[in-house]
């Protein structure tokens, strides 16, 4: 077949095919996108599983057509082509190889297997119809069959799947080497994220029984502010207005919760409210807040080489953020002995920081952060560490995904100061359960605790001691 235009040659030797052409000439170089620009009206992983189900052509005959296709392509001139133009041509290919082998597909599936190869070339393969549903909230793979999707706070099976171990286990290694991470059997274990900023954990074998086990946790394309959140129902106006008081006031503040209550899109809501004229740091195992700010410095951990040299963890990162001249320095996840390093930088003029941990309640949260400053084995007694957290810690956030699948907030806890051993708290907000709606959702609300605030100078000097009260008054109103 002889058309006009740029040749796709052939990658090898051993099979004599005439080279395919393009119709027109190909345009000027662009940008390869990470992720296709477009969704299809039916998912291609779905159509491909039920074209195997459905069709007579043998699931062989399909596996040789795509590798077929693949030797015809030279990736040179694939890697330069829009998403679209080569979606078009992969149908035109793979029409004109059908033919030539009289292999009968429809146009149906013939469309679902360009989508696929296409997917697999520019993007994450069959996991790409998925990152684009704006529905769904994470991914989790378990294995090359078992593909669950969260979606409205639920878990549900999809019928995505990949062709087999390898073809997972390449999409893995694709996005760890995006990030500049390594993920093989020696270094069975990654976190990395995908351009959008959506998280990604990877769990290779011989730690994965069933395969390579891969889990997105997706970042939503619009950035989601506290009016979006009590849309959502994760919180009430009088609780959203609190929490933008405590932010404009500079009040230190952990979130604390489970995995994937909902802790870091709090977090960037909360980073909306800081004033566009301060230096905001940011430190993150991967990196994950949206921070709006004209000058944010955003600062990432790196893991050790080959040879087990070069990690830079949280905690040497914490310590040259002290030295940058920050106004507020925000760690996105404080998970081990950067704990102590954090409560230094909110003791010595960084008011304002922000962090989360994983905790049931607020309460148990103080624990985390006490237990996690005697990870450095610094040697410190309990009161001491104790006495350090009161003084830097002034407000804690609890979320909760509760079981209709809704992500809220449950507790508004202050550090009020310490009775003997002891830290004092005071529940701002609790919420309490009082039954559940026809649609499954659960209905509650907030019980307030109208005491002065342990912030009260605080809130006092920067003039928003009043609204304070107000925001309280209007949450006691029915």
């Amino acid at each position: 077949m002889t058309m006009r235009g740029r040749i796709f040659g052939r990658r090898t030797g051993d099979i004599d095919v005439p080279d395919v052409v393009l119709d027109e000439a190909i345009s000027a170089p662009a940008a390869v996108p990470i992720l296709a620009p477009s969704i299809p009206a039916a998912p291609p992983a779905v159509a491909l599983v039920e074209m195997a189900a459905a069709s007579s052509v043998p699931a062989s005959t399909i596996a040789e057509l795509r590798s077929s296709c693949l030797d015809r392509l030279d990736p040179a001139a694939v890697a330069v082509m829009p998403a679209d133009r080569l979606r078009a041509d992969m149908e035109r290919l793979i029409s004109e190889i059908a033919t030539e082998r009289r292999i009968q597909l429809n146009s149906r599936e013939q469309r679902a297997l360009a989508e696929e190869l296409v997917f697999d070339m520019l993007g994450l393969g069959p996991l790409e119809p998925l990152l684009e549903n704006d529905s769904i909230s994470e991914i989790m793979v378990n294995g090359p069959d078992k593909v669950f999707i969260e979606n409205g706070g639920r878990l549900v099976l999809s019928g995505v799947r990949f062709r087999d171990v390898a073809h997972l286990a390449g999409v893995c290694q694709r996005i760890a080497s995006a990030v500049g991470r390594r993920i093989d059997e020696s270094s069975p274990m990654a976190d990395a994220r995908l351009k959008d900023g959506s998280r990604v954990n990877i769990v290779f074998p011989p730690l994965a029984l069933d395969g390579p086990y891969l889990s997105i946790r997706k970042f939503g394309k619009k950035a989601i502010d506290f009016a979006r959140l009590i849309e959502f129902g994760a919180l009430t106006p009088p609780v959203a207005r609190l929490l933008e008081i405590a932010a404009k006031a500079r009040l230190n503040i952990i979130i604390s919760g489970g995995t994937g209550s909902g802790k870091t899109t709090l977090l960037n809501a909360l980073s909306r409210l800081i004033d566009a004229g301060e230096r905001v740091i940011t430190v993150e195992d991967a990196a994950e807040l949206q921070l709006q700010q004209p000058h944010v410095v955003r600062l990432e951990t790196r893991p050790a080489n080959l040879e087990g040299r070069g990690e830079i963890a949280q905690r040497d990162l914490m310590r040259n953020a002290l030295r940058m001249r920050p106004d507020r320095i925000i760690i996105g996840e404080c998970r081990g002995s950067e704990a102590f390093d954090m409560l230094q930088a909110m003791n010595t003029g960084h008011d304002g920081s922000m962090s989360t941990v994983h905790a049931n309640s607020t309460r148990d949260a103080l624990t985390r952060v006490e237990n996690m400053v005697q990870m450095g084995n610094m040697g410190l007694p309990s009161r001491a560490i104790r006495t350090q957290i009161v003084g830097a810690i002034d407000l804690i956030i609890q979320v909760e995904r509760q079981r209709d699948g809704g992500r809220r907030i449950t507790q508004v806890t202050e550090v009020c100061g310490m009775e003997g051993e002891i830290i004092t708290l005071n529940d701002i907000f609790r919420f309490e359960i009082q039954g559940e709606g026809p649609d499954g959702r659960l209905i509650g609300r907030y019980k307030v605790t109208r005491v002065p605030p342990a912030s009260q100078s605080r809130l006092a000097y920067f003039g928003l001691e009043r609204e304070w009260h107000m925001a309280l008054e209007q949450a006691t109103m029915p």
